[in-house]
């Protein structure tokens, strides 16, 4: 959900220079991105020359991209990135929104690669630093993010695009508390006009209030970043993990409905399905699910994709283990960050391949993560390991964060302790 997302509040001074002017009423009513889209337009029609304003259309398009969950926008964003380099051939700003745009499509190795290259040009530009962070967090490089994002936080001290990666960064070693703390600090830092990005570091705070079991607190930001981005696709999303957690699933599905006509990606209609399955429709579940796998296939070779959602699917619904781990190679062979490991350890547990799954999982989970999914996973791999103290270590682990996962390893608990008690 937050992969790059996190990018645009770097880039907000630079669209700032081309929405000084005023607005007419009509554009008022528009989205920030799409009021950014209208002030660059305007500047290209003055002087269809500037590679500047085509730079501006550019970034305010990719812009658009996440505040509709489209990624039709950064097609538009680089064919106005083509204007601006047959003006200015290899203009800086330009290449810097060409990184971007490929860390939009996940092409997270070639990211990476052109990041450098601008790093050595400029060493000390904050947003390549930003760009070097975002990629080696995708490909699992965590130390190499981790100096990243320090540097941009020396480079200018306590900048927003700078918090909210070393809040990411928190999270992923462990420490929620301490993200939470950026995050809210990058919030305060937030300007006014700013709704959408205000709305998603509103999420992202939810999104950690979850991950520790604070449920009600998890409400409360989500209900405010709807009122500041009506809509949101992100916060819909989190809120039905809010409705999840409170059994009311079939308002769940209603969120996640509305989620998926907003942006009609195949790992939002994977949620869906299983919010139909706990709601109890299965009829529309198994339509939902079928309808997931057709779409998930068909992206599944793009660096883009819902390749984690497909392992789980095969894995854990449509119980078709070769197929997950299949998927799962594939996506291993691109990127080693903890989300991967795990739902490797888990395609090849499905597979009874136990140990190597032991070997995946303990490594996803070493960084420091605290995932109540991923410690129930990583009990029940140690259990067919035949360790059942570190079984029960985990399964304890995960129920102690009352987070998503937690119900399910606390029924697994009470089953080991039947068992023991039969002995």
């Amino acid at each position: 959900m937050r992969c790059i997302a996190a990018l645009l509040f770097m880039l907000l001074s630079t669209v700032a220079i081309f929405s000084q002017g005023s607005h007419s009423p009509a554009e008022r009513n528009l989205s920030p991105a799409e009021q950014a889209i209208a002030e660059a337009t305007k500047l290209i029609g003055k002087n269809p020359k500037d590679f500047e304003a085509y730079n501006a259309l550019a970034l305010a398009l990719s812009r658009r991209a996440r505040e509709a969950s489209d990624v039709r926008f950064y097609a538009q964003a680089e064919q106005a990135l083509q204007k601006s380099f047959e003006i200015s051939p290899d203009n800086f700003d330009g290449k810097r929104i060409q990184v971007w745009l490929l860390l939009g499509k996940h092409e997270f190795a070639a990211a990476l690669e052109e990041a450098k290259k601008l790093n050595k040009k400029a060493p000390d530009d904050v947003m390549v630093y930003g760009f070097l962070t975002d990629a080696n967090v995708e490909l699992g490089n965590y130390q190499d993010a981790e100096v990243a994002a320090q540097w941009m936080l020396n480079l200018r001290p306590a900048n927003l695009p700078g918090l909210t990666r070393a809040a990411y960064l928190r999270e992923l070693y462990g420490d929620v508390e301490g993200a939470l703390e950026l995050m809210n600090m990058a919030y305060q830092s937030t300007p006014p006009s700013e709704l959408e990005d205000a709305a998603w570091i509103l999420t992202q705070m939810a999104h950690l209030k979850l991950a520790i079991g604070k449920t009600e607190e998890a409400e409360t930001l989500l209900q405010q970043a709807l009122m500041r981005f009506p809509g949101y696709h992100y916060a819909l999303g989190n809120l039905a993990k809010v409705r999840i957690a409170q059994k009311r699933f079939g308002e769940a599905v209603d969120l996640l409905q509305q989620r998926y006509r907003a942006a009609a990606h195949a790992e939002n209609l994977y949620d869906l399905a299983e919010a139909l399955e706990l709601a109890g429709r299965s009829d529309e579940a198994k339509a939902a699910f079928e309808q997931f796998e057709a779409k998930s296939l068909a992206e599944s070779a793009r660096a883009d994709n819902s390749n984690r959602e497909l392992i789980f699917y095969f894995a854990d619904h449509a119980h078709q283990p070769g197929k997950a781990l299949e998927v799962a190679q594939h996506e291993y062979t691109m990127r080693h960050d903890v989300y991967t490991l795990d739902a490797y350890a888990w395609a090849l547990y499905a597979n009874g391949q136990y140990l190597e799954a032991q070997k995946q999982v303990q490594k996803a989970l070493s960084v420091g993560i605290q995932n109540a999914n991923m410690f129930r996973r990583a009990g029940e791999i140690e259990l067919k390991c035949g360790n059942l103290a570190a079984a029960e270590d985990y399964l304890r682990r995960a129920a102690m964060l009352n987070a998503t996962g937690s119900e399910e390893a606390k029924r697994l608990l009470a089953q080991l302790d039947g068992a023991t008690m039969q002995r």
